[in-house]
């Protein structure tokens, strides 16, 4: 059977419940796409490419090095690097000259759309549509002319927990194998959240970046401004810590988000950290923090017993 046929066939059956299948389902039904079509992928011109480009110039600065770094692992084993954005037009590559020209036979290339909408079941628009790390092997594509390629993508989650872009790694060697995908699959994975989670660092520089104690994910990650409070939080933290899903998060104390105790509460934390503050300016010396802090010698001796503050904690 055809393969265009069988996805057809596939994708109408009112018994096809995998998720492949309900890829396909969409392709054909949602999109109206055409699995025996062989045209390549629509490309932007230079410009709207640069412009896209542009927008992401951040981002694409703190994932180049980890481009570089996972195509020295697989690049030498006929695959191509590829990071698109979030609507699966490739803004990055890394391909060894010798796999170029296949490469962008397929439109597997800077500037091509591979969002499922456009090019239907495929390792990029189907990471970005499931928002989930995927592999699509040669006749698992909607598309015949895509079926001898096999593709293995990550979803990369923004700051502000919404989906930024998608990893790719595609092979052009006719003998990749289902195990050798896999564990293609398992790094782009792992780069994926190191590159996710080296972009929230970058999108809070004068943030504290910390992890709750008992996570081992490294993507679930907290920034923490100078008064302690929780600003902003990976996709995985909101997740872990049941925060907001998707853009800016309200400021919390991040002691509440840690399950740190702490007996104090509201005014007494604020209160506190001025006392300790003023101590450690002082080096100790208690006279000299009660004159900052416009208070008696007396009274502040008071406050620091109340707040649990020696002199020793100054």
């Amino acid at each position: 059977m055809r393969h265009a046929d069988h996805v057809a066939r596939e994708s109408q059956s009112n018994s096809a419940t995998s998720a492949l299948a309900a890829s396909w389902r969409r392709s054909l039904l949602k999109h109206g796409l055409d699995p025996s079509d062989a045209r390549r992928p629509e490309r932007l011109t230079l410009p709207e490419l640069a412009r896209r480009r542009q927008a992401m110039d951040h981002f694409l600065r703190v994932a180049s090095p980890q481009l570089d770094q996972l195509f020295n692992l697989v690049g030498l084993s006929g695959c191509n690097v590829l990071l698109t954005d979030a609507d699966g037009v490739v803004l990055d590559q890394r391909v060894n000259a010798a796999d170029a020209e296949q490469f962008r036979d397929w439109g597997l290339w800077q500037g091509a759309d591979w969002s499922e909408s456009a090019q239907g079941t495929n390792g990029i628009g189907t990471c970005l549509a499931e928002g989930r790390p995927i592999t699509i092997h040669r006749g698992e594509h909607f598309r015949t002319r895509n079926t001898a390629m096999s593709c293995m993508d990550a979803p990369i989650w923004g700051p502000d927990g919404r989906l930024l872009a998608a990893l790719d790694v595609s092979s052009a060697r006719a003998d990749q194998t289902e195990r050798y995908n896999r564990l293609i699959g398992a790094q782009v994975a792992q780069t994926a959240r190191a590159i996710e989670a080296m972009f929230f660092r970058a999108s809070f520089p004068g943030a504290r970046i910390v992890a709750p104690g008992d996570s081992v994910d490294a993507a679930v990650l907290l920034a923490v401004d100078k008064d302690d409070l929780a600003i902003g939080a990976t996709r995985a933290a909101r997740r872990a810590l049941g925060l907001e899903r998707e853009g800016a998060i309200r400021p919390r104390p991040a002691a509440d988000l840690l399950g740190r105790d702490d007996d104090l509460t509201g005014f007494d934390k604020a209160e506190r950290a001025a006392v300790a503050r003023a101590l450690a300016r002082a080096e100790g010396n208690v006279s000299a923090a009660a004159r900052a802090l416009g208070v008696g010698r007396a009274t502040l001796y008071r406050r620091m017993a109340r707040l649990g503050l020696g002199e020793k904690n100054g």
